[in-house]
Formats: structure tokens, sequence, C-alpha cells
């Protein structure tokens, strides 16, 4: 089944299937696709797009894309436009990037930013060094916080 999963009324999470569904993006009125592959096409629709070059390996750098995307996504939300963010199965990268944005816009832990995105599409289960990589992530923003006070 082609679907788009809500995780908050701005940020959707999908597979590759699903996320080049014209039909599903015009249904869903996303206006940006934001892509965690290098090998996954674009929906042909004319919406914005931002790919993150990463293969899921545990051993690829997805942390240095982290803010990059959690920001797009806020921007696009904030002119209430709504993003989707997809990998090719929508479990690891994808999942990933969702969790980094709801840490940081939202402000939600890690545990709590996992479950959110978890409740939308049951399947994500991000790899293990991604999920370092947003381990590293949380202390990152904790700190960046501190500072801000």
């Amino acid at each position: 089944m082609l679907q788009l999963c809500k995780v908050t009324k701005a940020l959707f999470i999908s597979n590759g299937r699903s996320a080049c569904s014209d039909e599903l993006i015009h249904q869903e009125a996303v206006t940006l696709c934001i892509n965690v592959s290098k090998q996954q096409p674009f929906p042909a629709s004319g919406v914005a797009t931002l790919r993150i070059p990463v293969y899921d390996d545990p051993n690829e750098d997805l942390y240095s894309h982290f803010d990059r995307c959690a920001d797009a996504i806020q921007e696009e939300a904030n002119r209430g436009g709504r993003s989707v963010v997809y990998c090719k199965n929508g479990r690891s990268r994808s999942a990933t990037v969702c969790v980094a944005y709801l840490m940081k816009h939202r402000k939600l832990s890690l545990t709590d930013a996992f479950q959110k995105v978890k409740t939308a599409r049951h399947v994500i289960d991000p790899n293990p060094g991604f999920m370092a990589q947003l381990e590293r992530y949380e202390q990152e923003l904790k700190n960046r916080r501190g500072q801000a006070d």
C-alpha cells in the first residue's frame, strides 16, 4: 500500500515508492521532498527537492546533514508547506532525519522523538550507526541550548 505517514502536520515519512507517487504528493500537499539516498528518484511533480546522498550503512555520516535537513523541514513548515522525508524502505535513513528534526525543532528527547516517528511509521529501524549519531546529536543540542540560556 502506498502511503505517506504523518509525523507532524507538516512532516511525513515514507519509502521511495510512496514518495514518488505524484497522486500522494498532491493529496497531502507536500511542497518539499527530502530524499535520503543515492539512488532513489524524486517525484515528477514540481516540488522543492533536497538530496542527502548516503547509503543505509552504519559507517555513513548522516550526522553532518542533521541541521540542514531539520532546518529545511522547519522553514518549509513556517511557510505553510509540508515535507516528506524518504529513503528506499522508509526505515533507517529517513527515520533518522525525522528524529533529528523533532529533537532540534520540537525539543524532544531522542527517546520521545523516536517514539513519535515510530508511532507514525512502525517499521522504522535506524541502523546502529545512525542511532549512535542521534545520541551524539542529542548531546550536541543539549550543549547548544545550555549555551543559549
